[in-house]
């Protein structure tokens, strides 16, 4: 009765909405199913009407949250380069936009869960350099290896810094005055390294 009502009362949207609004206001920690059915007024198990499980729903926060943010489109003839950038870059942008956006992003990732949709358009950019789809993949995972990483040490150290737990601490030899410019760092590096690879062989 309780999933019936839920699934006249709410979407699947609504379920996946109050999910992210709780990410936000709150963190990965209290996004509960508990708190979740709070949310939406009904009965925790009647949310198992559109997710499965927790994880499923939690794939699904995290498909939202990379497709938060998009790169513009660059003409057809701009090089492979700036377009491995851009996707970079809006990933980056993506997952800064929610609260801990990068853990859910990489635990969902770890259990096989999500859409492939971001690894897709990372590998797609790579591939505008004339690299074969392998390689074109490889690149791709250790962008995105080197993306979640980044943005959750970032998302970890402002929300520490939020609650004045490094007021007394001495820096992070892992800090930087500027991580957007660390971040561009980091990515120039993986794609100077493309380049290498190919003119070696």
């Amino acid at each position: 009765m309780a999933g019936n009502e839920t699934g006249r009362r709410h979407s699947r949207d609504d379920v996946a909405e109050a999910a992210l609004r709780i990410l936000d206001d709150l963190g990965l920690p209290d996004l509960t199913m508990r708190r979740l059915a709070s949310a939406l007024d009904v009965q925790p198990s009647a949310l198992y009407w559109h997710f499965p499980n927790k994880q499923s729903m939690l794939a699904e926060v995290a498909d939202r949250i990379v497709a938060a943010r998009r790169p513009a489109a660059l003409p057809d003839d701009a090089p492979w380069q700036d377009a491995v950038r851009a996707e970079a870059d809006a990933l980056r942008d993506a997952l800064l936009s929610y609260r801990d956006g990068a853990e859910v992003v990489s635990s969902t990732l770890a259990l096989g869960l999500g859409s492939p949709a971001t690894l897709d358009r990372l590998a797609r950019a790579v591939a505008r350099g004339g690299f074969d789809a392998e390689t074109s993949r490889r690149a791709a995972t250790a962008l995105l290896h080197f993306v979640l990483g980044h943005v959750s040490h970032e998302q970890q150290r402002i929300q520490y810094d939020s609650l004045g737990v490094l007021a007394d601490q001495p820096a992070s030899p892992l800090d930087e005055d500027d991580p957007a410019a660390a971040f561009a760092f980091g990515v120039g590096l993986l794609v100077g390294g493309l380049e290498l690879s190919r003119s070696r062989r």
